[in-house]
């Protein structure tokens, strides 16, 4: 039944046309007091704020971190296997 609906053209336009007068109307209500209060700037809250520019760096230094942190990880696995097979190559030499 869903999958009608969707793949019927008529009720697509229907959608379609309430969506536009929904968006032609624009109804807004204006925020009360409270609202406005809770929405102002509170200096007390001010030393609290996060900037974004230095969580973003914060961010970017810990992705850089991470990514040296698995390639040292991959090289010291790729390192022990070289010397084992280094190893059983010596061993079977002799």
């Amino acid at each position: 039944m869903a999958s009608f609906f969707k793949t019927n053209n008529t009720f697509t336009t229907l959608r379609s046309q309430a969506t536009e007068f929904q968006s032609r109307r624009q109804l807004h209500v204006e925020p009360g007091a409270r609202e406005k209060a809770l929405l102002a700037k509170d200096p007390a809250l001010e030393r609290f704020k996060s900037y974004r520019k230095g969580a973003a760096s914060i961010r970017r230094i810990g992705d850089y971190l991470t990514i040296a942190v698995v390639a040292g990880c991959c090289y010291e696995i790729y390192v022990r296997a070289v010397t084992r097979e280094e190893a059983r190559k010596a061993l079977k030499s002799e």
